[in-house]
């Protein structure tokens, strides 16, 4: 297997850490409002890179973080007279159903930045004790970026040639030694979120954050650090240096990274009335077509995101899962139960898309060609199957064509209605812990409803449902 390190511009052979194990960081959202469809990208073609490495017999430990502290969550909360808290928690809550909704896999850990604040002080203490860091009059904690002599090895930029360009959460201040020196722990401001330290009441800055949380749920040293390109400098660049500074080993071994995501071949921009969230996407298409044709490019490659191109993608969606439904269907009306010799060798020959689907995630993951071995495995499906298959023939074609569409997250196995009675039953649960007053779970019952397609109404007269 191949992946592209950005690391060394190559393709390189995967070896891991430890011998059938895959740790792998990618950094998430910050939760301040309904992601967008440019936070979809590296959700769906990570979690497929995460599919792909558990089909190929290795255990992965995900972890995916949300940035929950943050000036953007902070602004939007004081212009809703509420708490960074309240807003964080909302769009958690409402990222995890947009995920859901396009068959991204809960990650292993989902750490939240707000809960590792005792490991951040405790790697900004180290990296001061080391001389990677020093604290200025106000309490404000920066990097030593020189001090640090492979800066710039992620990005392949000579430090003199780099941009002293970061997040607004840093602070360019007078006592900075240096101006490329970057923000560890910065001191709160009237209203907002902060924490005790040894050097100020204040919060982390940005890119101590992901540090901190790798090193916590999968150790000094990861196999895999992954996320949008715009992430490379400086944020992955900060991370390298931060975590190789405390930790005196190699962060991680591969770095990769997603190309961009353009509207109508513009860049995706509010200014521009061409911002879209996953949620307006949801509501004119199944996310399962969002999700495929996200993956109809290569990762690394620029994609353009239209109307058009979406109905192309659901046409090529639609046409995966007639075939499924078509196998299906003769499944359950096959007239015979055991192969042919002639079936047997037409199964045969459905393997070689097996081989040819391997062979394109392989190399670097390339899930378009893998679609195209699968169109090829729907074309073969609609030639040799008919009403007089045998029913392990055409269960053994549906197989491999589910067995693949999973690795890629497209849902193609035909969806049980839930029964009315089934659908009663949980009302009536979600009623009584309303009583109870516990509303979560309350809400946990309303949301898997609604992921099934019932939507609740409720009135004077009682709750009513009805089917979407």
């Amino acid at each position: 297997m191949k992946i592209y390190n950005t690391l060394s511009k190559e393709k390189e052979e995967f070896v891991p850490i430890e011998e059938g194990k895959v740790r792998m960081y990618v950094c998430g959202p910050t939760v301040y409002n309904y992601i967008h469809i440019g936070n979809a990208r590296p959700m769906i073609v990570f979690d497929t890179v995460r599919r792909y490495f558990e089909y190929a017999g290795y255990e992965v430990n995900y972890v995916s973080n949300f940035t929950d502290v943050d000036d953007k969550i902070i602004k939007k909360a004081v212009e809703e007279g509420t708490t960074a808290e309240e807003v964080s928690q909302r769009f958690i809550k409402e990222c995890k159903k947009d995920m859901a909704d396009m068959n991204v896999l809960p990650a292993t850990t989902h750490p939240l930045a707000t809960q590792e604040i005792p490991g951040m002080i405790e790697m900004i203490s180290d990296l001061i004790d080391k001389g990677y860091a020093y604290v200025v009059s106000d309490g404000t904690v920066y990097f030593r970026t020189r001090r640090f002599s492979d800066y710039g090895k992620l990005s392949h930029k000579n430090l003199d040639e780099l941009e002293a360009g970061h997040r607004s959460i840093n602070v360019v201040g007078s006592e900075k030694e240096d101006d490329f020196d970057f923000v560890l722990w910065k001191p709160k401001k009237d209203g907002e979120p902060y924490w005790d330290s040894p050097w100020c009441q204040g919060r982390p800055g940005w890119h101590i954050e992901c540090s901190v949380m790798a090193k916590r749920y999968l150790g000094d040293e990861i196999d895999i650090h992954a996320g949008g390109e715009d992430l490379i400098f400086p944020h992955h660049e900060n991370e390298i240096a931060q975590s190789e500074a405390a930790n005196g080993v190699t962060f991680s071994k591969y770095w990769m990274h997603n190309g961009f995501l353009n509207i109508d071949n513009k860049k995706m921009s509010k200014s521009l009335g061409n911002f879209f969230t996953v949620r307006e996407i949801g509501e004119k298409y199944d996310l399962q077509v969002l999700r495929f044709f996200m993956l109809q490019a290569h990762y690394r490659s620029p994609l353009n995101f239209s109307a058009e191109l979406m109905e192309a993608a659901k046409n090529g969606l639609d046409r995966i899962c007639t075939a499924a439904a078509n196998l299906c269907y003769q499944v359950d009306h096959a007239k015979t139960e055991e192969f042919t010799q002639e079936e047997q060798q037409y199964l045969e020959e459905a393997h070689t898309y097996i081989d040819k689907f391997k062979a394109a995630m392989e190399d670097d993951f390339n899930t378009a060609d893998a679609i195209s071995a699968v169109f090829e495995l729907v074309k073969f499906c609609n030639q040799h199957t008919d009403e007089a298959s045998s029913r392990a023939y055409v269960s053994g074609l549906y197989d491999i064509l589910k067995q693949l569409c999973d690795v890629l997250g497209i849902i193609v196995s035909p969806q049980e209605e839930m029964l009315d009675a089934d659908i009663e039953a949980m009302i009536q649960q979600r009623q009584e812990a309303r009583k109870n007053k516990d509303f979560a779970k309350a809400d946990a019952i309303r949301d898997a409803l609604l992921a099934q397609g019932i939507i609740l109404e409720d009135t004077r007269e009682g709750v009513k449902w009805k089917k979407a």
